[in-house]
């Protein structure tokens, strides 16, 4: 394809939206060094310069080939997964894979993997219109799951069963079957429970025990009494334009503030209407997102946009939700604000993807599959 083409095909749209949320999460980690909280922005940069490269290598290729590596990359992410719990612990949680200073989370990866591997089962079979047919899809989704659910990780692990419902709404299969094998989630939540370990069940009992604004817990209801705090503080502008509410540094006091709480330091620096900008450009991001999908004709292709639509929007809505209390508090990033090497590269390669696509709507099915089809 010439550059000029390229240029002419580029879904530009995504590309300036993802880079506005990049930005405000420059700002965002700015404010976490600005609070005491590390010195992280130089590393944030450079791995929202890394995310930007991938979304660029991985828009160069067609996404064929993607199609073909899939359940490769899918097998690879659950040896990860595997691989993580012979890496000693941190923070008392199997998440990483250290090779000197390069920490590398698979469960972030297995999300793409997840995308991909399923999309390419999904792209050409009926069987998922039947309720029988939707055990090998829900099969895909359980194998991560459980891996992620023993590392522990709550979070991660909570964002794949909505992505496979909306992946596989978007591919064909029926409501009624879809609230069928809902109920059956439901039933089983009691084995879940018992699979969970104490932190994960102390954070969920937290969300039914929340603590007055005046008092201060030290226990599992810490974290969400912080959170509250810090948006409280912000108040309707922010510190940006009205300045600090104190300079007492330890009133802005809070854990993972950098990762988890990112959403809870947009609101101290920019206030309610900060807030609402952010969420207002993730949204206008998943709506482009799907504009590609209904733009697209062939189903792999299609498929796939639907489900970095998904992962987006699932993780914005977990992540914000857990710092008002609607949600037990879980270990989720906010996608391309928070600060980590992993879940930014992530970031890049699911939108990279849908640039892929975005870049090439002409593949469809016909007796020669993937023929491309010149627009007139």
């Amino acid at each position: 394809m010439k550059s000029a083409e390229w240029a002419r095909r580029l879904p530009w749209s995504i590309v300036v939206l993802s880079g506005l949320l990049i930005l405000l999460g420059w700002l965002a980690v700015a404010r976490c060094e600005q609070l005491g909280a590390g010195r992280f922005l130089r590393h944030h940069i450079f791995y929202s310069a890394l995310a930007l490269a991938a979304m660029l290598l991985v828009s160069l290729p067609s996404y064929r080939i993607f199609c073909r590596a899939a359940y490769g990359l899918f097998l690879l992410s659950l040896v990860l997964l595997v691989v993580v719990y012979f890496f000693p612990p941190i923070n008392n949680a199997h998440r990483w894979i250290r090779l000197g200073p390069i920490g590398l989370q698979p469960s972030e990866f297995a999300k793409v993997a997840f995308i991909l591997a399923l999309a390419r089962y999904l792209m050409y079979r009926e069987n998922y219109r039947r309720l029988s047919g939707l055990i090998v899809p829900l099969g895909i989704a359980m194998l991560p799951v459980l891996l992620i659910l023993r590392e522990p990780d709550l979070g991660t692990a909570a964002v794949f069963l909505p992505l496979l419902f909306v992946m596989l709404f978007a591919a064909g299969a029926r409501r009624a079957d879809l609230a069928k094998v809902a109920a059956v989630g439901l039933l089983i939540l009691p084995l879940l429970w018992t699979q969970m370990s104490r932190e994960q069940k102390s954070r969920v009992t937290a969300l039914f025990d929340q603590p007055s604004p005046h008092e201060s817990p030290d226990d599992d209801a810490y974290h969400l009494h912080r959170a509250k705090r810090m948006l409280a503080l912000g108040g309707l502008w922010g510190s940006f334009l009205r300045g600090p509410t104190t300079d007492d540094l330890a009133v802005y006091h809070l854990p993972e503030a950098r990762s988890d709480f990112i959403f809870c330091i947009v609101g101290d620096r920019f206030g309610l209407v900060g807030l609402a900008l952010l969420l207002g450009l993730f949204a206008a991001l998943v709506w482009r997102i799907l504009a590609v999908a209904a733009a697209t004709r062939e189903p792999f292709g299609r498929l796939v946009a639907v489900g970095v639509a998904a992962l987006l929007g699932v993780q914005v809505l977990i992540n914000a939700a857990m710092t008002v209390g609607l949600t037990p508090i879980t270990g989720l990033s906010l996608p391309l604000i928070s600060y980590g090497g992993s879940g930014l590269l992530v970031c890049g390669i699911a939108l990279g993807l849908v640039v892929n696509v975005g870049l090439r709507p002409g593949y469809e099915v016909t007796n020669e599959p993937f023929r491309y089809v010149v627009s007139r």
